[in-house]
């Protein structure tokens, strides 16, 4: 008896731990799309539908979403549902006794273990006897998708047969609905990015006289390179050419499962904390050139702004992100946030110049120096700082390093030895 006991015991710790896979594989899942769908909310929609209907064994889901008045709210994804019945678009009143309705209004989790059983289904609402003779809906489960404290829409999940939901399913749904919110403000934030570059493409046409055309370059330029051109009057500086850079790429350690697990707002306000922090850093170390994408950080030395220490450069401004981001993750620990930061640096030429199309361009570089601070970057431990050979060569009156062995970097043809900055209790 014991032994079948812990048979089952073991059977079920199995079976709980591949559930927990499916729900991690899920999250990667929805995260890839939605790296990929920025202008274009409906994949998004359609794979977290996907997703919460597996997980959770439900027959048919939905995702509704209300109105700019907020008078009504609308089917704008579903999932098993019959489409004679409740089609894309088709809307209803948000006043109405709807579950959807209801959580909408009240922000609060809906869960109806038997729909047949509801006063608006034996009263004869149309909308519910629809919803139960022609849909099959016996339980039912609606979750809000709150943005700032307000519902601007809901996931519904249905079953055929009469069977609650577990609470472990509606946390769930919770999590879905939040990804689906960051979906809805990633959408929007896009297309108003891509009107605004429209009107700025469409204003730069309009305008007359070189100066006011090379002043509106500030608009898609990064400061220091704007200003360059203008005190140049001329964009010649800006076509392709080979330059020796000191390059630097820093991000966040433990950033993408921080944020499978956080809030929206959580991650906003790291995300913001952390770029305001580096950005000072950077404006105070003379970078010339800054790209940030998420947690991640590019930044290029001696050019267009040219410096006589370029490794040294990027390795200053590397000790001191360190430094401050050490400051950064002791508050953000206190926050239950575990967070951490890695660098790195290569010194090398590159092919430097603007990449793009008129009225949204970047002055970016390319090459192998780039390349390997990329690498290293990645394979950077919380706190430590990799440098290339040469890098370290450049840099080694300056700082103590230690070396770690040549190793194979992804997309780097021959081995490079990579070193470490040490402290001088390490020595």
């Amino acid at each position: 008896m014991h032994d079948h006991l812990d048979e089952n015991g073991l059977a079920n710790m199995r079976a709980e731990l591949d559930r927990m896979r499916e729900r991690e594989t899920a999250m990667r899942d929805i995260l890839n799309v939605m790296s990929q769908s920025r202008e274009d909310e409906a994949k998004v929609f359609d794979i977290i539908l996907q997703k919460a209907a597996s997980l959770c064994d439900a027959d048919q889901a939905g995702l509704q979403l209300v109105n700019k008045s907020r008078s009504h709210f609308r089917l704008a994804a579903d999932l098993g549902q019959k489409r004679t019945a409740f089609e894309i678009g088709k809307e209803w009143s948000l006043d109405s006794f709807l579950s959807s309705a209801v959580a909408i209004r009240s922000g609060e989790v809906i869960h109806i273990p038997d729909y047949a059983e509801t006063d608006l289904y034996k009263k004869g609402d149309p909308t519910a006897v629809r919803t139960v003779d022609t849909e099959g809906t016996r339980s039912r489960l609606v979750v809000p998708l709150l943005q700032n404290g307000i519902a601007i829409g809901s996931i519904s999940l249905s079953r055929h047969e009469v069977r609650s939901f577990e609470p472990s399913e509606i946390a769930l749904v919770e999590t879905f609905a939040a990804q689906a919110v960051i979906a809805i403000e990633n959408t929007k934030q896009f297309k108003a990015l891509k009107q605004l570059n429209t009107e700025l493409a469409d204003r730069v046409k309009e305008q007359v006289g070189e100066i006011e055309r090379m002043g509106k370059l500030k608009r898609f330029l990064p400061s220091a390179v704007a200003d360059t051109v203008v005190s140049s009057g001329s964009e010649n500086m800006l076509r392709s050419h080979r330059a020796l850079l000191g390059v630097l790429f820093c991000d966040i350690r433990g950033f993408t499962a921080f944020c499978e697990t956080a809030e929206p707002e959580e991650t906003i306000e790291v995300l913001q904390a952390y770029h305001e922090e580096m950005g000072k850093l950077i404006n105070a170390h003379g970078a010339g050139v800054d790209h940030r994408m998420g947690d991640g950080v590019m930044v290029l030395f001696n050019d267009p702004l040219p410096c006589d220490d370029p490794a040294g450069d990027a390795v200053r401004l590397a000790v001191a992100m360190r430094a401050r981001m050490a400051e950064l993750s002791k508050d953000w620990k206190r926050l239950g946030f575990r967070l951490g930061f890695g660098v790195g640096v290569s010194l090398g030429y590159a092919t430097v110049g603007m990449v793009g199309y008129e009225g949204r361009s970047d002055y970016t570089a390319s090459g192998t120096a780039i390349n390997v601070a990329s690498r290293l970057c990645e394979m950077a431990e919380d706190g430590e700082i990799l440098l290339s050979t040469r890098a370290a060569v450049a840099v080694e009156d300056d700082f103590r390093s230690v070396s770690t062995g040549e190793i194979t970097l992804k997309g780097i043809r021959e081995p490079v030895e990579v070193f470490r900055i040490i402290e001088c209790e390490e020595a």
